[in-house]
């Protein structure tokens, strides 16, 4: 088999029905549009509308509430910590501070806070400041002999 032997198999790709190219295509003059109206004119689309029925998106229950004041906090894993301690971009015998974590560019931001997640291994004994810090993540700082200090408890 070569490369200009390669085809596609029978009816895998149907041609394209090319519309309003003359009476003996099946679809010419009008292109299956019909006569004048909103609807046979070009750059119209009428999306959501159901022909004066009460549309699909008014008959479903509406259910929820956004928080216009919610709270949206940067999240950091305890093994990234880890990671870049090991790799001396945060110094691991001062207090690791948000600022800290920004500037080492373990987080791009702290949006209204940082928050400590308990996902991965922290071997070394840190001082960590931060807006808020899961149960489980403070219980694996103090286990690693160092020390998670959460400055909103509101955030916890």
């Amino acid at each position: 088999m070569k490369l200009n032997e390669l085809r596609d198999n029978p009816g895998a790709a149907p041609k394209k029905k090319r519309v309003a190219r003359g009476p003996g295509s099946g679809k010419g003059k009008t292109a299956g549009r019909g006569i004048k109206g909103q609807k046979s004119r070009s750059g119209v689309a009428i999306a959501g509308y159901e022909g004066g029925q009460m549309p699909l998106y008014q008959r479903l229950p509406k259910r929820g509430f956004n928080k216009p004041n919610k709270k949206h906090f940067a999240v950091i894993n305890l093994g990234i910590i880890a990671k870049f301690v090991e790799a001396g971009k945060l110094d691991g015998k001062s207090a690791i501070t948000e600022d800290a974590l920004v500037a080492s560019g373990a987080i791009r931001r702290k949006l209204d806070g940082i928050r400590v997640l308990a996902k991965g291994d922290i071997g070394t004994a840190l001082n960590i400041e931060v807006t808020g810090a899961s149960k489980a993540a403070i219980d694996a700082v103090e286990k690693a002999g160092g020390s998670l200090k959460v400055t909103n408890a509101a955030a916890e």
